[in-house]
């Protein structure tokens, strides 16, 4: 049966994801003087103004107005008269020391930093083992970022979002139905002249790489309010956590509800998301199953999960699916701090990770992503298959 599934990205310049930045490169300047720092950090942002907050137990000390300035200053908020600019804006900081309670848990008995589910989720419709939808969407907006930093589209300014539809026959992705493409833009920029640069310098070279390539008839939705002059934190506040099913996987998969960005790897709404798509990305690699989608549950203070599920919607290949789990459970640490010294999780990489998605990019980028490598994938088949 045909169907349509949607899902969406937003830029770097996002409010949001502003704020997710700016979050993970306070974690990241924790980690890098103190690779055992245990950090929550939350980040809001408006009109001309940035605030910071959160707990933090660490050795490091941290300069939180420059990392947030450099951090916006990076993404591309040196323009002037959008009434939010990294030199500009004012900045308040309220971060205080991790509660006792809390790191008492976390150390002692090697448990989880809080309670919670994390969902894992991989497919085969694309390269990366990832849905097409929220797949494209992300590569869209990459482009986009890469060709407006180049300078090839001078009118666009930092704040976008990207949406795309695909048709499915069945787990088959079949079409490209709609795309569209909302960029904040200069002043005076002309849509016509707008909507051209973006089939020509984004959606073409995307498509041209993206696999499958997928038929698509040139439906695009360009800014369809009309005008898009007022972006960015002057358009729409933002807060750090608000796009969890933009990192994941677009609605495809679902989702326990934790945010990534500004905790570090005790926090097992991170390390326990990303080692359960590193589960999942190495059962279909293996070709255990052609879907999969795995929840992993924890108590705080506690190292072991209190359950593991793995779901295969009818696309495994062994007739025991109980047996996929006995694999997982044999293969994959799956203790907080196993997790974290199997992903290598106190290395200061996750910067990288806040915009474009978590998951669905290569390994190894700028030395972080290992939740994406397929390297249990072969021993994986040869116990199930």
């Amino acid at each position: 049966m045909s169907t349509m599934f949607t899902s969406e990205s937003v830029s770097e310049g996002h409010p949001d994801k502003i704020c997710d930045q700016i979050s993970d490169a306070v974690l990241d300047a924790h980690l890098k003087g103190d690779p055992d720092a245990h950090v929550a950090c939350e980040t809001l942002v408006t009109t001309n103004f940035c605030l910071l907050a959160g707990e933090v137990k660490s050795h490091t000390n941290v300069d939180y107005e420059k990392v947030a300035r450099d951090t916006i200053r990076s993404i591309g908020y040196d323009i002037p008269d959008l009434g939010f600019h990294y030199s500009e804006n004012t900045y308040k900081v309220k971060i205080h020391s991790q509660s006792p309670d809390i790191n008492h848990g976390v150390i002692d008995n090697e448990g989880a930093g809080d309670q919670g589910l994390m969902f894992g989720f991989a497919c085969s419709e694309t390269e990366f083992l990832m849905p097409y939808p929220i797949q494209l969407a992300h590569r869209l907006l990459e482009q986009l970022r890469e060709s407006r930093k180049a300078g090839e589209i001078a009118w666009a300014r930092p704040d976008a979002k990207s949406q795309v539809t695909v048709e499915y026959d069945g787990y088959t992705p079949v079409s490209i139905g709609e795309i569209l493409l909302s960029v904040h833009h200069a002043p005076l920029a002309e849509n016509e002249e707008m909507e051209a640069d973006i089939r020509k310098k984004v959606i073409a070279p995307v498509l041209e790489r993206c696999k499958p390539s997928l038929k698509w008839d040139g439906k695009l939705f360009f800014n369809p309010s009309g005008r898009f002059a007022i972006g960015g934190p002057h358009g729409d506040a933002g807060l750090t956590g608000r796009k969890i099913i933009v990192d994941t996987y677009g609605g495809a998969g679902r989702h326990g509800g934790g945010a990534f960005s500004g905790k570090d790897s005790t926090k097992v709404d991170r390390s326990g998301a990303y080692m359960a798509r590193h589960i999942a990305k190495n059962i279909v690699k293996a070709g255990v199953a052609d879907r999969c989608e795995i929840q992993i549950a924890y108590a705080i203070g506690k190292p072991e999960p209190v359950s593991v599920m793995i779901e295969t919607f009818g696309t495994e290949k062994v007739s025991d699916v109980s047996s996929i789990e006995r694999a997982v459970r044999d293969i994959f640490p799956l203790h907080p701090y196993r997790i974290i010294e199997y992903l290598e999780l106190k290395k200061p990489i996750f910067s990288s990770t806040s915009s474009f998605g978590h998951f669905g990019r290569e390994p190894g980028t700028n030395g972080s992503f290992t939740w994406e490598k397929t390297d249990r994938a072969e021993e994986l088949a040869s116990m199930l298959l």
